[in-house]
């Protein structure tokens, strides 16, 4: 019986760990849009440190991408600190413009309200759900290209990586590995018997 001799290639998305910003601070509506700003400006909570499995998972990566954010890129530093990274912005959190409504909530309360809302058509003049589902569609092409020459890891952030699995399952990739959506959580594509 001859050997297999086709190669089993990976795509692995991680999210980043955990920002250095309050989530529990009551706002209003205007007041988050301003929490949010700074959250993509936050760099990582200190004293965190990245899961061995994670580690390990970027050590096996041909090539690392990640996000323009700096939450991103820090973890990304932290798992794979003397690798080089691409970075690119195609790789952003999809936007969470919330609803001008009445009230003070906390910042987590006003992600879902905002995220809720967006998915449902209210954007503000940000990138709307069908553009972002768009460059998610691209992004998933563009680490399927990638992953032709080896393993590839993305570091990225919890909503949009959500976005970019329905269509790497579509193109025949299947989820080998589930780390769920917390920080530093991390899960693995592979296409088996690639042709």
């Amino acid at each position: 019986m001859a050997a297999n001799t086709q190669t089993q290639t990976a795509i692995t998305i991680a999210r980043h760990g955990q920002p250095d910003l309050n989530r529990f601070v009551k706002l209003n509506w205007r007041e988050y849009e301003d929490w949010w700003v700074q959250y993509d400006l936050a760099g990582l909570k200190p004293g965190q440190i990245p899961p061995e499995s994670l580690k390990a998972e970027a050590a096996a990566a041909k090539t690392l991408f990640a996000s323009t954010l700096r939450r991103a890129i820090e973890t990304a530093r932290a798992a794979a600190p003397d690798r080089d990274l691409v970075i690119d912005a195609r790789f952003v959190e999809a936007p969470l413009p919330p609803p001008p409504m009445p009230g003070k909530f906390d910042a987590r309360t006003w992600g879902v309200f905002a995220r809720c809302s967006w998915w449902l058509g209210f954007h503000r003049g940000r990138e709307s759900r069908q553009d972002a589902q768009l460059r998610a569609e691209g992004v998933a092409e563009f680490l399927i290209e990638a992953a032709q020459s080896g393993p590839v890891i993305l570091f990225a952030h919890g909503w949009f990586n959500r976005m970019i699995r329905p269509h790497l399952k579509a193109r025949g990739w299947r989820c080998v590995r589930d780390g769920g959506d917390w920080y530093w959580s991390w899960r693995r594509y592979e296409l088996k018997n690639p042709r």
